[in-house]
């Protein structure tokens, strides 16, 4: 478990410029020493808002988009194309102005796709196609940089507050029944996958954000509190901008941040 480091910016455009530049230098680095680099994308206005910061970096085009393997967190269990998806507001962010392969790009299953409504299947999948792009070393592959957005109530990815997919400990997806946050159904990665990541970035902006920042930061549980229980192994890193620090003590991070 890596101990959560922070980064307050002044506002969210500040922050998703920072972040995406961050997210540059980070997969240009995995690709330089390794060949190749995986991210896990979050979905949310902070996740697109990054996305779309990205897409008009000065540096962009430093990543070899070919050699990028992108997954998600979660997704919402919606036909193919609904706007609501996260793979679809990823690509008109992103993703379609980039030459990506795409077979490096590992969307989440549809509601009308091969397992038609069976939610579950459709996460058991996304499970056996994680494992089996390790070449059937592990359950997940050790992601570069894994990003989630926070919910105001705590939520990360697609795992709220007392829900049984937060107390999942062995699978590394799950499907998500009665999501109080519409709609109901969802397919999630689960904490032991998270956890999986070599870094973890917590993205949150805005004065609705400030409350669940502050309670995760300050030793909840993550049942209580799932983005409590996101961490990476080798770091974990709360982006944030002012309003979403507003409620976080002053010795949380230092007075330097951006």
């Amino acid at each position: 478990m890596s101990t959560p480091q922070l980064v307050v910016h002044r506002d969210k455009e500040l922050m998703a410029q920072a972040a995406a530049a961050r997210l540059i230098t980070r997969i240009v680095d995995a690709q330089a020493t390794r060949g190749s680099a995986s991210v896990v994308l979050t979905g949310g206005r902070n996740g697109n808002g990054l996305l779309a910061a990205l897409g008009t970096a000065p540096a962009r085009d430093a990543i070899d988009w070919s050699r990028l393997d992108l997954w998600w967190g979660d997704e919402r269990f919606l036909p193919e194309g609904d706007p609501e998806r996260n793979v679809t507001q990823a690509r008109e962010a992103l993703l379609d102005r980039v030459p990506l392969d795409p077979a490096r790009v590992h969307a989440m299953p549809a509601s009308d796709g091969p397992y038609g409504s069976d939610v579950d299947a459709a996460a058991a999948a996304y499970a056996t196609e994680l494992a089996a792009a390790t070449g059937g070393r592990d359950d997940v592959p050790a992601f570069d940089v894994l990003m989630l957005g926070v919910g105001p109530d705590t939520h990360v990815a697609s795992l709220f507050p007392e829900l049984p997919a937060v107390r999942e400990t062995e699978r590394t997806v799950v499907g998500v029944h009665g999501a109080p946050k519409p709609p109901p159904l969802r397919i999630s990665l689960t904490l032991p996958a998270i956890r999986a990541a070599k870094e973890v970035w917590l993205l949150a902006a805005g004065e609705d954000k400030a409350k669940a920042a502050a309670i995760a930061l300050s030793g909840a549980g993550e049942v209580q509190a799932p983005a409590a229980g996101a961490y990476g192994r080798s770091r974990t890193l709360w982006l944030l901008d002012a309003a979403a620090a507003s409620e976080l003590p002053r010795s949380l991070y230092p007075p330097a941040s951006a």
